[in-house]
């Protein structure tokens, strides 16, 4: 049975708060599953089985139907449902029957049109609702301050409790394990209803509508009709009117300006080359680009008939060396690692980079940034 999905749900609300147009345009595109969609999906599917057994609930193990399941999946799990306990004993000492929500449908439709979600875990008890989201993603670090998937999931779960319980404030919390993340807000249950009230109504009202002006920005990132929005086209070509100049000749402000665009620049030159792809892919014909064979490197049909090959012939086939710390993690799962690995292992200072002043990151000594430098140089 396919999975119903919200067309302004809370996981891409995000992007329909900055963009509300984008909503209804994303929603006559069809979806495509990728690879770390489904990978998510499995790990998902671990943690509420053994959520659901460490609350001594009837749960069938998933683990043999799980496509992508390993060691790092499984490690990852058991911390999250470690965390969830320690918020379920936290969320104890305020109140003797606090109710714990498993993958539990969300229903915040008073403030958005026929929005709905589900929330991985919610804690409720007395004075505080405990919101926890499992992301099982490493490319993009999430946080949970202001982050309005959260918010609406609160929404949703003060729909159903706020009544029952006294509740005066919301923690919501992002766990995030293969990013070693796990970042916490806590808002009042005041400050969340007028944010509900004043925001996210009446833009959800013109979302719902396709009205609203069309923006661009980091939330372009998921939107499924991002490689040909006009809006984000005329957002990128803006630093076209610095004729690609020399740095050298660019005024400081110019310089910030270009640094504040040029990540979006060429993620959208890229969405557009990929778009121009599949489009030729499916057939159509442009009129001053064509498909050709790209490069590629020879492969063996047989390893194992290479293997016994080469060693017949007198010589060893196989490569000897240390797995990468990646591999070994994989291998060994983080606990082990830690246990076993940890005395051998050092973080050497990071390459420096430019990032905005709004970045969380401490700021590094001038000497530092410059042996860091010089330091990467060397070893590259």
């Amino acid at each position: 049975m396919p999975i119903k999905h919200a067309v302004l749900s809370a996981s891409s609300s995000k992007r329909w708060l900055a963009c509300p147009p984008s909503a209804l345009a994303c929603a006559k595109t069809k979806d495509t599953v990728s690879e770390f969609a489904m990978q998510g999906t499995d790990a998902h599917s671990l943690c509420e089985h053994k959520l659901k057994t460490a609350l001594g609930l009837k749960s069938k193990d998933p683990t043999e139907n799980l496509s992508f399941f390993d060691a790092e999946m499984a490690d990852c799990s058991d911390m999250y449902v470690q965390y969830v306990m320690e918020q379920l004993a936290v969320g104890k000492e305020k109140c003797k029957d606090p109710i714990v929500l498993i993958e539990q449908r969300l229903d915040f439709s008073k403030w958005v049109p026929e929005g709905f979600g589900t929330g991985d875990c919610v804690i409720v008890s007395d004075e505080t609702l405990i919101v926890v989201d499992f992301k099982y993603g490493i490319g993009i670090l999430v946080e949970a301050e202001k982050n309005p998937q959260m918010m609406c999931y609160a929404l949703g779960a003060l729909q159903l409790f706020d009544g029952i319980y006294d509740i005066d404030s919301v923690t919501m919390t992002i766990f995030q394990p293969r990013r070693d993340n796990v970042s916490t807000y806590t808002i009042s249950k005041e400050e969340l209803l007028k944010w509900a009230d004043e925001v996210l109504s009446p833009t959800a009202q013109l979302a719902a509508k396709g009205e609203g002006e069309y923006k661009a920005g980091d939330h372009c990132q998921f939107c499924k009709v991002k490689a040909t929005c006009r809006k984000r086209a005329e957002y990128n070509l803006e630093l076209a009117r610095y004729d690609f100049e020399m740095p050298s000749t660019l005024e400081d402000d110019e310089i910030e300006t270009i640094l504040s665009k040029v990540d979006a620049l060429v993620s959208w030159a890229g969405d557009i080359k990929e778009y121009a792809l599949q489009q030729a892919v499916s057939g159509k014909e442009w009129k001053d680009w064509k498909l050709v064979e790209g490069r590629s490197n020879r492969k063996y049909v047989n390893e194992t008939a290479v293997a016994e090959t080469v060693k017949d012939a007198g010589y060893d086939p196989y490569e000897h060396k240390v797995l990468g710390i990646t591999a070994m993690t994989k291998l060994l799962g983080k606990a082990k690692f830690e246990e076993l690995l940890s005395a051998f292992t050092h973080k050497p200072q990071g390459k420096p980079t430019l990032v905005p002043m709004s970045d969380k990151r401490q700021a590094m000594n001038i000497n530092n940034a410059a042996k860091a430098a010089d330091d990467f140089k060397e070893e590259n």
